[in-house]
């Protein structure tokens, strides 16, 4: 089992998931605070949630099924702030900070993938 703190993918999901939590998702109007608001929040939540639970799992093939998971919703997490910011949600700022962590968290998952996966063979 892994100490999921100790992993630079783990450290950047979080600070991802928090400033979406902090700084991007409270600025959507109330009439979104149940769809597109609630979705962001639970798909980046969803990232180091997913890098946490395959950390305590036994197995590298678990490990590397979970980071496939936490990958897709980095996926989700990049397209619902894609969407905010189209609709005007966020500043493009606000947007070019959240989009670099969210290709930062996908390139550190993909480059952990690859490393599990050369381990295997």
């Amino acid at each position: 089992m892994r100490d999921y703190k100790k992993l630079e993918v783990w450290k950047k999901s979080h600070e991802l998931y928090m400033y979406i939590k902090q700084k991007i998702a409270v600025k959507f109007p109330r009439d979104e605070m149940f769809e597109l608001s609630s979705q962001l929040r639970r798909a980046a939540l969803s990232i180091p949630l997913n890098i946490v639970e395959g950390c305590g799992k036994g197995t590298e093939k678990d490990f590397a099924r979970f980071l496939n998971n936490a990958l897709g919703s980095a996926h989700e997490t990049e397209y619902c702030l894609f969407v905010a910011y189209e609709l005007g949600y966020n500043s493009q700022d606000e947007y070019e900070i959240a989009n670099r962590l969210v290709n930062d968290v996908k390139a550190m998952t993909i480059s952990l993938l690859r490393f599990l996966r050369r381990e295997q063979e």
